[in-house]
């Protein structure tokens, strides 16, 4: 006989798969399509396994993977909002909190409440584990952009500048000021050689 517990452990695991579902902005580094927020979520997992050791301070590397690997189950209700998207910006927090609570609500409630509390603590940036794995999903999007020779940021809908993505991953470096300098470095390769408006 199945617990109470393993079945609402086991329906929360199948509810995630439809991370899967999701398709991000952003394009593989191939150009061959557009990753899945799974795709995204395990990426930059792993990232941080190899990083870590550039991080500004000393962070739990599994607290660290924990955040990064259920910071975006909330886009199973609420979706993918476009970094530069600001008119869905405008209600992406309290989308993303509702689908919080629900998506976490079907796990056993010890369980859920720590999820949650990954979350929020993921989107506060307070600790040192936050502002690492923050570090690592803002990486990944300029990662993606700059060997796809512009991905996202040659969007024709929406202007984007090295102004703007600068500050839109900027939390790298609160991540990690090695991190930062190589990201910058991208950033200005990438204007000089045309995929990026300066």
């Amino acid at each position: 006989m199945t617990s109470e517990r393993l079945r609402r452990q086991i329906e929360f695991i199948v509810e995630i798969d439809k991370l899967k579902s999701i398709l991000r902005q952003t394009a593989l580094v191939d150009g061959s399509r557009r990753e899945n927020s799974a795709e995204h979520s395990w990426h930059i997992a792993l990232m941080a396994v190899v990083l870590a050791e550039h991080a500004n301070a000393k962070a739990d590397l599994l607290h660290t993977l924990k955040m990064l690997l259920i910071h975006d189950t909330v886009e199973i209700d609420a979706g993918d909002t476009f970094a530069y998207d600001e008119v869905g910006a405008l209600d992406k927090e309290e989308r993303e909190n509702r689908a919080a609570q629900r998506i976490f609500g079907l796990l056993p409630a010890d369980q859920g409440e720590e999820f949650y509390a990954l979350w929020l603590e993921f989107e506060a940036r307070e600790t040192p584990e936050s502002r690492l794995a923050n570090a690592m999903d803002r990486m990944m999007p300029v990662l993606h952009n700059y060997y796809n020779h512009g991905g996202t940021w040659r969007r024709n809908d929406i202007e984007i500048t090295r102004e703007r993505v600068e500050k839109r991953v900027r939390p790298i470096d609160d991540g990690s000021h090695e991190l930062w300098a190589f990201i910058e470095g991208l950033l200005d390769d990438a204007v000089e050689r045309g995929m990026l408006t300066p």
